[in-house]
């Protein structure tokens, strides 16, 4: 364990508060650190650490925290593990009774912990619960990873209450009533640190990209709840990492997600349901190639290839039960891609009546 992972990492300030650590994985974004890290520092809540895990940066990011925030425990990777293993190694060293998995391109408000953990506290069955998550740069419009709550539809297609593909919503506080989601997402999510260990936490085999919904799923299928806590609001920058143009994330989102159908879905369900995502793939590769960008088109055929390879790979998938999809929170019954680019419908409300 390097210097900065043997200091107290497990000291908090009000031992009558459950405890919180927040933890920000961080890869070469010293620009974000500079910028996010002071208001993640101004949070009111009594009991909170906050933690960067890096996943060997080659920027300054580490020495920037070290020296201008040497209360800021710092546990270095070896490597760059990707989200899902970087959080895991981080997250081995960190004792407290909720983690928070939080972005470094998050912006927070002074009280945003409170409503979430005094949530949880009521319903112990909450095992996972984000906030309402706002664009950075424009602060009344729902930013893409999570918005006020995730959903997943029929064929795995993940979106959310205000955000329908690239259409955002402008919030206007047609979601800000706390409910069940399908998933919270990764960009700020708070766990109970007990369940994230006992389901083994981010599958690692994902790397980056809908590992958070893969794991909200587990702990659906584990009869556990995921919530969305509108009362708290962030503002995310997004994409700074892997930009939506980026194949490599093409290639991880529908390789991932087919991995996470083959996963969590019973299997009378698999037999119909992963034929039928494979075929719209087709199509959407196919609509990527006239689009002008066969790199996708690739991206998404390399895709498909592995996750072949992941089907006979040995990896186990039946360890623990699986929960007819009907059953679950959060889960649309029809096909966003006819909603939406057919029917033309372009909000949540139009698709999923409360």
């Amino acid at each position: 364990m390097n210097r900065d992972s043997e200091k107290n990492i497990n000291s908090f300030a009000d031992a009558g508060l459950p405890s919180v650590a927040v933890v920000i994985l961080n890869w070469n974004g010293l620009r974000f650190l500079e910028k996010f890290l002071p208001s993640v520092l101004n949070t009111t809540y009594g009991n909170v650490q906050v933690i960067v895990g890096d996943n060997a940066s080659t920027d300054d990011s580490v020495q920037f925290v070290r020296k201008n925030y040497p209360d800021v425990q710092i546990i270095c990777n070896e490597k760059n593990e990707g989200f899902a293993r970087g959080y895991n190694l981080v997250l081995e060293k960190v004792k407290a009774e909720y983690f928070v998995l939080l972005n470094s391109d998050v912006e927070v408000s002074a009280g945003w912990l409170e409503p979430i953990i005094s949530l949880m506290e009521k319903d112990t069955t909450i095992a996972a619960c984000q906030p309402k998550i706002l664009q950075y740069a424009h602060n009344t419009t729902f930013e893409y990873a999570g918005a006020s709550g995730g959903w997943i539809d029929f064929a795995g297609y993940p979106f959310a209450r205000g955000r329908l593909f690239e259409v955002c919503e402008t919030d206007k506080g047609q979601y800000d009533d706390a409910r069940p989601c399908f998933w919270a997402s990764g960009a700020a999510m708070v766990v109970r640190s007990e369940i994230y260990k006992k389901l083994g936490g981010l599958d690692e085999y994902f790397f980056a990209h809908q590992e958070e919904i893969d794991f909200c799923w587990r702990l659906q299928n584990a009869g556990y709840q995921v919530y969305v806590q509108p009362a708290s609001v962030v503002y995310h920058v997004g994409g700074g990492t892997l930009p939506k143009s980026n194949s490599r994330k093409t290639y991880l989102n529908y390789r991932n997600n087919l991995i996470m159908l083959a996963k969590n879905l019973p299997g009378i369900n698999k037999l119909y349901i992963i034929p039928l995502r494979i075929m719209l793939d087709v199509v959407s590769a196919w609509r990527e190639l006239l689009g002008g960008k066969p790199n996708h088109y690739v991206a998404i055929a390399k895709a498909h290839v592995h996750f072949t390879s992941w089907c006979f790979s040995g990896k186990k998938i039946n360890g623990y039960k699986k929960i007819a999809p009907s059953k679950l929170a959060g889960r649309y019954k029809g096909l966003i891609i006819w909603d939406h680019f057919i029917k033309k419908r372009n909000r949540f409300s139009e698709i999923v009546q409360s």
